[in-house]
């Protein structure tokens, strides 16, 4: 990564490499989202296992010490260059339903293997659609999908990754999920960058676009992706999909989404 020339200019840096990148930044990560396997960096998608994993650590591409989801390298940048910008780009949010009633069935060593199994899939869907993995909070991933690690049809590949990933959980399957998930995918405006201090410092997402995101995950049945209009005209979905209004907590106005949905017996998603 080259580095920002100073303050005045860092925003500015942040956005041209966002929506741009490095060509070899992006040549470089297709190399190693190729290698076996995962966990990977969230941001260059070097692998920290597997038969690579000597040669990425003789590189610096090792899980960093103050923050193993990323390769030292790369934390070594954003520790060191704090800061991001406003862009375009779309969010998945995708929660393991009714996990509470989930825990109380099983031993607590036993959920934890569900959401290691849930974490591990997750990861490996979002790398293989060209996304970022922000981070994973309980049930919960949080995916980016911006065009630096995605290209311009990040919507797309957002819709495509919620959708695997019902699949890889077992939603088409006739046997049924072995973990109930529900999603949610938007496009929008937010600021994406670098935050927290020398101690702990991560690439993540702020505004208004990631919690519609995260409201969506909330109100989607198992097996459903809820996608805001915005993020269906982004990915080309088929416009004559049925929309409907959707009231989500905190916001006043009503969000106009489409209903895609993975379920036994279907040869492929579609609205509900």
């Amino acid at each position: 990564m080259e580095e920002p020339s100073g303050d005045v200019d860092r925003e500015e840096f942040w956005r041209d490499f966002l929506n741009r990148g490095d060509a070899m930044e992006r040549r470089v990560r297709r190399v190693f989202r190729a290698l076996p396997h995962a966990p990977r960096c969230q941001l260059c998608a070097a692998p920290f296992a597997g038969p690579a994993a000597p040669i990425m650590r003789a590189f610096g591409k090792r899980p960093a010490d103050k923050n193993p989801h990323v390769c030292q390298s790369c934390f070594s940048f954003i520790a060191k260059h704090h800061g991001g910008a406003e862009i375009e780009a779309s969010f998945l949010f995708a929660d393991i339903r009714g996990s509470t009633t989930l825990a109380e069935r099983m031993s607590s060593s036993q959920f934890h293997a569900l959401l290691d199994r849930f974490y591990a899939t997750a990861s490996a869907v979002v790398f293989e659609h060209d996304g970022a993995v922000d981070k994973f909070v309980g049930d919960e991933v949080v995916a980016m999908f911006f065009p630096f690690v995605s290209g311009d049809l990040h919507a797309t590949k957002a819709v495509q990754a919620a959708e695997a990933l019902l699949r890889a959980t077992g939603h088409a399957d006739a046997a049924g999920p072995w973990a109930p998930v529900g999603a949610g995918v938007h496009t929008g405006l937010a600021w994406v960058g670098a935050v927290g201090d020398e101690a702990h410092t991560e690439v993540t997402a702020l505004g208004d676009a990631v919690n519609i995101a995260a409201r969506l995950a909330s109100s989607a049945a198992a097996g459903e992706i809820l996608v805001t209009t915005a993020a269906a005209r982004a990915a080309a979905l088929d416009p004559t999909l049925e929309m409907h209004a959707l009231a989500l907590k905190g916001k006043e106005a009503a969000t106009e989404v489409v209903s895609l949905r993975v379920a036994p017996d279907t040869p492929g998603s579609k609205e509900s």
